[in-house]
């Protein structure tokens, strides 16, 4: 049973790797299974990327004194990468933006203090369209995940439901409520629809300050 199994240590660098791009600003990526598109968008935004495994505890992360992190796509259910939730929940109190990229969001949600449950049929293809609560504005997005934040989960919490698919009305992206911290249940870096690929340039400019 593949939702019983931790499938994102088979899909984890075993170290870190660094990729240098213009020597500024430095971000940490959390691999959960990145794809290289994510490496790709954050580096044409001239940030140093640190890519560490997914179990890498928040005092080596600090090391690298990143001035923001990423958590990446992957496979499985999230609550398998346990390391990963605790160390997410301790950076969220160390106020660095942060951004969660599909299976990086719900590791992000759960972090927070809420919770997350597998879809019946689960979210694929490129064409889901996804609105945007605060501007009301719908995007068409490439998707590929199983499991989804539940919304009521996160009531007690400082995050909110930042995004919905409009289909089903699930969960597409969380943010918090004081904090320069986000994710999308989507990829912005596609392939596909690439006109939410902004939320990289809203991530990078937070980092920069």
């Amino acid at each position: 049973d593949p939702n019983a199994r931790d499938l994102v240590k088979s899909v984890t660098v075993e170290k870190p790797v660094e990729y240098v791009s213009d020597n500024s600003p430095k971000v940490v990526l959390i691999d959960c299974g990145v794809k290289f598109g994510i490496l790709r968008n954050l580096l044409a935004r001239n940030a140093d990327v640190i890519r560490v495994p997914y179990d890498f505890s928040i005092e080596k992360i600090l090391k690298y004194e990143p001035a923001g992190i990423v958590i990446s796509n992957g496979p499985g259910d999230p609550k398998m990468c346990v390391k990963t939730i605790e160390t997410v929940k301790e950076l969220i109190e160390a106020d660095l933006p942060i951004m969660g990229i599909c299976l990086g969001t719900q590791i992000l949600g759960l972090a927070a203090g809420g919770d997350t449950y597998k879809l019946k049929f689960g979210h694929r293809a490129q064409n889901h369209p996804c609105m945007d609560l605060e501007m009301k504005k719908v995007y068409i997005t490439t998707q590929n995940h199983g499991y989804t934040v539940n919304p009521q989960s996160l009531e007690n919490t400082n995050f909110e439901v930042s995004h919905i698919n409009v289909n089903d009305k699930t969960v597409e992206g969380i943010k918090c409520k004081s904090k320069p911290i986000f994710g999308v249940q989507w990829h912005p870096e596609g392939p596909g629809p690439l006109e939410s690929e902004f939320l990289f340039d809203n991530f990078i400019r937070e980092v920069r300050k």
